[in-house]
């Protein structure tokens, strides 16, 4: 009789496990997205920059590169907006780089790829640089917090790591600002990620790591630099800066591995906009803060497991508006339908990829204002305003964007002209078409201004600290 009891029991509980549907659901897979600030196409090793980079190559190795990878915009703010968003910084508000004391921030409304992935039952965190509003309690602005916009935990900074990456005295973890952290900012960021990954519960994990190196100013280790002592100071700091970010990855990438977490995990890499050394873009035109590829073309890696394509370098174009339409592919999730990014899961598996519409970039404070990539071409559009615009956005800034207006165009075909040299807009069969795909979209930016208040008023031109060149 206890036999026929037990035996009675045992199958009610299988049947039981049979129609929960749970049970059939395949693994979700963790996430990681890497983030540098401010490191160039060429500062990768892989692309022969001067710096050692072992476990961004050991990614690079294990999973694919994007060798045609773009940053949302070509600075801090606009960047971080489109990576969170899926959207073109200009469609959200975020017109440019975010001073502290400023009102600009990333919209309450707005759903995050964290916001995005807690329906789905992921735990979030989000370690290191902020730069999407001020952060902390008792602030001027009363801006939507990391916790506001879908994540869990944070710690972080609310611009750049203060006064330099040595010894940063501006983190602020849950809202609570910490004074002085004795370290490098990379180590203590790698550190805050362990200690969170060893408390959180089983259920899956996107954990954002928005790292403040290379940015400027820099600090690391003096064996470090001396490890690039044939390089002039300045340039020797700057690489050991990058080093020791490597060295950074490699501690998290070694938890990953000794914890057996590796198998499951998305790991992504990127950088936020190129960097401001011309030797660090590997030949591309400009720097930060211009739209030419210099400013803008970084790498991108994706490491995971369920990666199919044979391909260890993806030469088609993609950017980090696209990481939140491929992340919510992967996950199930059903994405907002107003994004200008595009899923490149495709890419990943191997299978044809057809791009919803072009990338494109507006930053209305150097010269060209607005580019777009159609296929192998790059076409741009000037307004031929030179003046240099100062780095806090201001009213008068934001009545200009209701009249601006292109009175000139570039073209360049990238697969010819990496360096953008050979100005092909003049005789181009297409120049046409392509000059209404660019006009059209600064129509529907100009058209749809995000509706600041309590911005600065005009500022005095002689206050831009930036020296400003013309490409």
């Amino acid at each position: 009789m206890n036999r026929i009891i037990i035996f009675v029991c045992i199958t009610s509980l299988f049947w039981l496990g049979c129609d929960d549907p749970s049970l059939n659901e395949p693994k979700r897979p963790n996430i990681v997205f890497l983030l540098a600030d401010d490191m160039g196409y060429g500062d990768f090793e892989k692309i022969g920059g001067s710096t050692k980079t072992p476990n961004l190559n050991r990614l690079a190795e294990e999973g694919v590169f994007f060798d045609n990878f773009y940053a949302a915009g070509p600075n801090c703010s606009p960047s971080r907006t489109g990576l969170m968003t899926g959207k073109s910084p200009a469609k959200v508000g975020m017109y440019s780089y975010r001073p502290p004391q400023h009102p600009l921030h990333l919209p309450d409304q707005e759903v995050t790829l964290a916001e995005l992935l807690k329906t789905k039952g992921y735990q979030t965190a989000h370690i290191g640089k902020w730069h999407l509003g001020a952060l902390g309690e008792k602030l001027l602005f009363d801006h939507p917090q990391p916790q506001d916009h879908g994540f869990d935990y944070s710690l972080g900074t609310e611009n750049n790591a203060d006064p330099s990456h040595l010894n940063p005295i501006n983190f602020v973890r849950n809202g609570e600002a910490l004074g002085l952290v004795e370290g490098y900012s990379c180590q203590i960021v790698a550190q805050e990620c362990m200690d969170w990954l060893d408390q959180k519960s089983d259920d899956p994990f996107f954990l954002y790591v928005a790292f403040h190196e290379p940015h400027a100013k820099v600090a690391s280790p003096p064996e470090l630099v001396e490890k690039y002592s044939g390089q002039p100071l300045e340039d020797a700091k700057y690489l050991a800066n990058i080093d020791h970010l490597d060295m950074a990855i490699g501690r998290l990438l070694d938890y990953l591995e000794h914890n057996d977490l590796m198998d499951n995990t998305i790991i992504m890499f990127s950088s936020d906009n190129g960097s401001y050394r011309l030797a660090s873009n590997a030949g591309l035109k400009a720097v930060k803060s211009y739209l030419y590829d210099g400013g803008i073309r970084v790498p991108g890696i994706v490491r995971w497991p369920g990666i199919k394509t044979t391909k260890k370098v993806i030469d088609t174009p993609a950017g980090l508006v696209d990481v939140l339409p491929t992340l919510c592919e992967i996950t199930g999730i059903d994405p907002p339908d107003d994004l200008d990014g595009t899923s490149f899961l495709p890419l990943l598996e191997g299978k044809p990829f057809l791009r919803k519409r072009p990338l494109y970039w507006f930053f209305y404070r150097t010269v060209p204002e607005i580019a777009m990539r159609v296929g192998n071409h790059m076409i741009l559009g000037l307004d031929r305003d030179t003046f240099p615009r100062p780095h806090q956005f201001s009213q008068d800034d934001y009545d200009y964007l209701k009249t601006i207006s292109l009175k000139d165009y570039e073209l360049y075909d990238l697969r010819q002209d990496y360096s953008q040299e050979n100005d092909l807009f003049d005789t181009h069969p297409k120049k046409d078409s392509l000059k209404a795909l660019i006009d059209d979209q600064l129509v529907e930016i100009r058209s749809h201004l995000y509706p600041w208040k309590e911005l600065p008023l005009k500022l005095d031109k002689r206050k831009n600290k930036t020296k400003w060149v013309r490409y």
